[in-house]
């Protein structure tokens, strides 16, 4: 078993197993990894890029105890707390959005989901971005019932998002409040509704390079196809504060693996990346990473569009492609 080998398998239209991506992680050849990551990149989702954008609609007041979480309601942080916004400030980042040359816009929401009220106010919202642009919709609501997955779909929602976050063997040591099982109840009755799927999870929360493996596997089985990769930017007040940082090569070796293993997924740039270099961005870029949530994030700093979008091109790809997976 070689680097080479199981490149050349995964080329071949073969999956992953668990003991081969073990192999992979205990490769002291951490170049060749990510030049092979990099060519199964290549090969399977050539050079397109896909873009998006979110907006944090509701924050903070959490029910849930998710020990990463600024929002929970758990926790003392120092996050701003506001109820669901007006509509005619979702429609206005939305538009500014798109007329930055983002593909995508995700409503996103704090809590275990939303209420059927706000709900009708969200729906209401969907149609009126829809009306002033043609970006393409996404949402994050927490473990919605199959009827609101339904009325955000038929108000023009195309894609939905909920993270795994981590191993299901490791989830119940972050958080106590829900479970894995009920995520997936979620993701398969979106996806039977006729969503397209963006599920993924934060690396560096105790968890071993055994169970991010895990978790990349959870995700191949599950069929996901876009998989946002944060990287844990510890939330002082959370339990998981004082996290130290994952090293550089840590990080690029669990993007490796996920590309090993997802060959055909978008490896989307997510939270934490304002705590990497330009460097490391662009070694990741390099690796696996082909999707990115661009512009502010949840609570955090995001990264300046037009900077990013010259980050992305200059690694070589493209930005105007279609870039929809499969539901």
């Amino acid at each position: 078993m070689t680097i080479e080998s199981l490149k050349q398998h995964v080329l071949d239209g073969h999956l992953l197993n668990e003991k081969e991506a073990l192999f992979l992680a205990s490769s002291p050849d951490k170049k060749a990894l990510y030049e092979a990551a990099r060519q199964i990149t290549r090969h399977f989702m050539g050079n397109k890029f896909d873009t998006c954008s979110i907006v944090n609609a509701k924050s903070g007041n959490c029910s849930e105890d998710c020990k990463w979480c600024a929002q929970s309601g758990h926790y003392k942080t120092e996050v701003t707390l506001y109820p669901l916004l007006p509509a005619e400030e979702c429609v206005r980042h939305a538009v500014h959005n798109r007329q930055q040359g983002i593909g995508r816009f995700a409503l996103v929401t704090s809590g275990k989901r939303v209420s059927d009220k706000e709900m009708e106010t969200i729906t209401g919202t969907i149609r009126q971005i829809k009306q002033q642009s043609d970006i393409k919709c996404c949402a994050s609501m927490g473990l919605l019932t199959h009827n609101q997955l339904q009325k955000l779909y038929d108000s023009g929602v195309e894609n939905y998002h909920c993270n795994i976050e981590t191993a299901p063997s490791y989830f119940r040591k972050l958080c106590t409040t829900h479970t894995t099982e009920q995520k997936m109840e979620t993701i398969r009755a979106a996806r039977q509704i006729g969503f397209r799927i963006c599920s993924g999870g934060i690396i560096g929360m105790g968890e071993t390079m055994e169970q991010r493996i895990e978790m990349a596997l959870f995700l191949q089985q599950e069929g996901i196809l876009s998989i946002p990769l944060n990287m844990l930017q510890p939330i002082p007040g959370t339990p998981l504060g004082e996290t130290p940082r994952l090293s550089e090569e840590e990080f690029l070796t669990t993007i490796a693996l996920f590309r090993f293993i997802n060959p055909n997924a978008y490896l989307r740039f997510s939270g934490g990346r304002a705590l990497l270099s330009e460097a490391t961005q662009r070694k990741a870029l390099r690796t696996g990473i082909n999707s990115a949530i661009i512009g502010d994030l949840l609570t955090t700093i995001g990264s300046k569009v037009e900077a990013d979008k010259v980050l992305f091109t200059s690694e070589g790809y493209s930005l105007t492609e279609n870039t929809d997976w499969a539901q």
